[in-house]
Formats: structure tokens, C-alpha cells, sequence
């Protein structure tokens, strides 16, 4: 190549930048080493306070820093995918892959897991110089190896079989929200059942959960105001909620169910514990005092006065405004989802959003609470079950081909089941053809013997009436 490109006039392989000549046209690359330098110095402290603040521990393929880190090595900016680099392997592992230098701050990442290492190792050893390309790059922060190489020169790909469904990814104590962090990660959305009504369809909800939490402290502050009413003696120069110590009220022990008794008849009761802080009492105490103001007034004047809704009914009804609101915006986004995707000729539901295989997303043997089997107090199925009924029918089957265990089984259990439905669904027509068939009359018996049955049992007959009159 350095000869051609003499014999051409030009230069071969340019060690810097500046050496290179005019005619390559080099000035968006200048431009972007420019821009890429600048970025560095902007991000360099940062990125090295976020790294030591959420990769604590150490892995392969973390981010250099500390006596590992040196000058001139590459952000993350600096690469793009389908760039071919030149590295040297740092270290292998068995069930994440190789990992290679390639003067990045990160490693890159060459997925090999499994028994595929046993014809790689003879290839690929630590220390080795290898060419690479990039396969993918990604976020630093949700991916564990955010550079995803192959070998290029050894070529190994022909010998990887055991390829990773998805990158590996970090799952924080922040993430709270599995649907965004499968997501960011690439992963398939979660199966779930899909509804037995159509959402667009249901009615809009108004109920604000906040609104029971407002009502108990409007019931809460009424009955403190009763009370010091009923004891105006005690009240006089102090206020109730200086008469209570503050107690800590939690989500645990806000609500306690306990027994009563009305009447002799044993109740169920709910005690809500409330905080005295919770509560604004000099607004309801001002509320009251205007109600008995205009209640006196009316009573001046003789007329009757009618109190209208109270503060914290106000508020409840703007929740529940609010919550009903919330609803008419889903309902129209829904509606107006639907609409376009029926208009481009898409699926109204989203693919494999609903009725997926668990199995297939999860794995096999993957641990799901909601399911009996892993109850503390599981038994096994029950014995009335679909899946018990089949494994009865599939060993009463086995114990009537097989017998005395002396010969092996004639067919499949799935045959069998085959056969049998092809035997009764042949019945069946033959009993629906018998019962089309006209049917003949049969013909009636004749002895020959001509007897009158109401002659034999006449009484005034002469034959009977000897034993009659007798």
C-alpha cells in the first residue's frame, strides 16, 4: 500500500493528523477531533465521580479510573459501530466472554459463554493481539459492557452457537418500574392476561384515592370540635391538640381491625390513628364559627339556615374533578390510539403484550410467587383438576396397555387419545344415521282367539252371573 500510494504521488500511512496531505479532505475530521476534545474536558471529572458512585465493585469491562486510567486513552464519543479496532485481550470468562483493550475507557465486550470455549480456547488467550469490529455501543449506565465487539482477525464466528438473548444490564435499588427497565434494556415486555373488558369501553373513574384519607380528617377534626363544644369548662383558656403528644403514624399502623360490640352482636371495627399534625384545626374552628354566625343571624331574621358544603368537602370534590379528568385524557388517548392503528392497518393490541408463554420470557424453572406451587402451605394439586384428571387418564391408560408390566406400550398416550375420540365421533354418526332411518311398523300378533274383554267382565254376562249372585 505505501508503495502504490508513492507511485501514485500520495502518501502511505500518516502517523498525526497535521502530516497528512490536502487532497484527503480532512477538515469534518478535524472538526470532530475538535468537538470530541472539548467534550473531554467538559466530562472527564464527572463521568469519573458517576462511575465511582454506581460501580463500586469490580467487573471486566468497567470504566478505567484511578491508576488504571492514563491520558490518552478514548471516550465512549470517539467510537461508532461497524469501526474495526485493534486490541489486545485482557482477560476471558466463562460464562460472559472476552474482553479486549482497545484503548477505550471501557473494554470491549466479545459475548462467548458456555462449551463454545472449548474449541475457542485454542484460538483466543489473554494477551493475544486481535482485530476487532464494533458491533454495538450503549448506554454506560443501563449496560453492563456497553461496547459489543466480534473477532475479526482470528475469525472465531463460526464457532459461537450459544449466543446471549439480550446484553447483560444493571438492576439498581432505584428502579422500581420493571416495564421501563426491560424496556431501556431491549427485553420483550412482560405477559400478562389480557382483560376480560375492552378498557375503552368501561366507565370513567372519579374516585381519587386521596379522598378517603381527606374524609377520615374531616371526621377527625368534626369530632375534636364536638368535644370541646360538649366541655367548654376544659377548652376555655386551651386547645385540644395541646392537650395531645405528637405520636409517629405510619402506613402500618395507621389503620387497625379489631371486634366490637352493638347490641350484643359481635361487629367488626376499623380504629384510624391520625395525627394530631395531620389535621388543621384552626381552619375548621374558623369554618365553625362562621356557620354559628350565620346560623345566629338566620335565627334574627326567621329564617332557617341550611349549611352548605364544607372545606374539606370542597377539596374532595376538586379530587375527585382531578381523578375524573385524568381518566377522560386516558380514555381519549386510548381511543384516539386505537383509531390510528386501525387506520394504518396495525394491531390494536400491542405484539406479545398479552397470552404469552411465561416460560418462553422467564426460562423454564423461574421463580413466580403468585403460583400455588410456591406457597408455604402447598399440598400439591388438587385432585379435581384439569391436570390431575390427565395424569389419572394418562396412568390408567399406561396400567391397560402395559398390564403386568411384561410388554411394552402399543401406541402413544397422544394416539390413543386420538384413536378413541375417532371411535366415538364413528358412533355417534352411526347412532345419528340409525335415528334418520325410517322405522318399520311392526305387525301386530294374532292368535285367532276372538275374546271380548268387556263381555268376560259383564256381570249380567250368563257366564258370570252363577259367581256374581253367589
Amino acid at each position: 500500500m505505501e508503495a502504490a500510494g508513492a507511485q501514485g504521488g500520495g502518501e502511505g500511512n500518516v502517523d498525526k493528523v497535521e502530516d497528512a496531505p490536502d487532497d484527503l479532505a480532512l477538515d469534518r475530521y478535524k472538526m470532530f477531533l475538535k468537538q470530541y476534545k472539548e467534550w473531554v474536558e467538559a466530562n472527564r471529572d464527572r463521568l469519573e465521580e458517576e462511575s465511582y458512585k454506581f460501580d463500586q465493585d469490580y467487573y471486566p469491562g468497567r470504566r478505567k479510573r484511578g491508576k488504571d486510567y492514563k491520558e490518552d486513552m478514548l471516550e465512549l464519543p470517539f467510537f461508532y459501530p461497524g469501526q474495526i479496532c485493534y486490541g489486545q485481550v485482557t482477560s476471558v470468562h466463562l460464562y460472559q466472554g472476552a474482553f479486549v483493550d482497545i484503548g477505550c475507557v471501557h473494554d470491549g465486550w466479545v459475548p462467548i459463554k458456555g462449551n463454545d470455549w472449548y474449541w475457542i480456547r485454542h484460538h483466543i488467550k489473554p494477551g493475544m493481539k486481535v482485530y476487532l469490529e464494533l458491533l454495538a455501543k450503549r448506554d454506560p449506565y443501563r449496560f453492563r459492557f456497553p461496547l459489543e465487539m466480534r473477532f475479526v482477525y482470528p475469525n472465531i464466528d463460526h464457532l459461537i452457537f450459544n449466543r446471549f438473548d439480550f446484553p447483560p444490564i444493571f438492576h439498581r435499588k432505584e428502579d422500581t418500574n420493571p416495564e421501563q427497565l426491560w424496556r431501556e434494556g431491549g427485553r420483550p415486555p412482560i405477559p400478562r392476561k389480557k382483560p376480560s373488558k375492552d378498557i375503552e369501553r368501561e366507565p370513567l373513574v372519579s374516585d381519587h384515592p386521596f379522598v378517603e384519607t381527606l374524609w377520615q380528617w374531616h371526621n377527625a377534626e368534626q369530632m375534636i370540635l364536638d368535644h370541646e363544644e360538649e366541655n367548654p369548662e376544659k377548652f376555655k383558656d386551651i386547645t385540644y391538640e395541646s392537650t395531645v403528644g405528637t405520636s409517629v403514624v405510619t402506613e402500618e399502623n395507621r389503620i387497625e381491625h379489631t371486634e366490637g360490640h352493638f347490641k350484643g352482636n359481635p361487629l367488626k371495627k376499623e380504629v384510624v390513628n391520625i395525627d394530631i399534625k395531620e389535621l388543621d384545626l384552626d381552619a375548621a374552628r374558623a369554618e365553625r364559627q362562621m356557620i354559628r354566625k350565620l346560623q345566629k343571624e338566620a335565627e334574627e331574621r326567621g329564617e332557617e339556615y341550611k349549611i352548605g358544603k364544607l372545606q374539606r368537602n370542597k377539596e374532595m370534590d376538586e379530587y375527585d374533578l382531578m381523578q375524573w379528568r385524568r381518566s377522560f385524557e386516558e380514555r381519549e388517548t386510548l381511543i384516539r390510539d386505537i383509531c390510528c392503528r386501525k387506520a394504518f392497518g396495525l394491531p390494536v393490541d400491542e405484539p406479545g403484550r398479552y397470552d404469552v408463554d411465561e416460560t418462553e420470557v422467564y426460562g423454564k424453572d423461574y421463580y413466580d410467587p403468585s403460583k400455588p406451587m410456591y406457597r408455604y402451605d402447598y399440598w400439591g394439586e388438587p385432585k379435581n383438576t384439569e391436570k390431575t384428571k390427565l395424569e389419572r387418564e394418562v396412568e390408567l391408560h399406561n396400567q391397560q396397555i402395559i398390564g403386568d408390566a411384561k410388554k411394552w406400550c402399543e401406541m402413544s398416550y397422544d394416539d390413543y387419545v386420538q384413536q378413541k375420540v375417532r371411535m366415538e365421533a364413528a358412533e355417534a354418526r352411526e347412532r345419528q344415521r340409525k335415528a334418520l332411518e325410517p322405522q318399520e311398523e311392526e305387525e301386530e300378533y294374532d292368535d285367532g282367539m276372538d275374546l271380548d274383554l268387556k263381555k268376560m267382565m259383564d256381570p249380567q254376562a250368563p257366564h258370570n252371573r252363577y259367581y256374581i249372585t253367589k
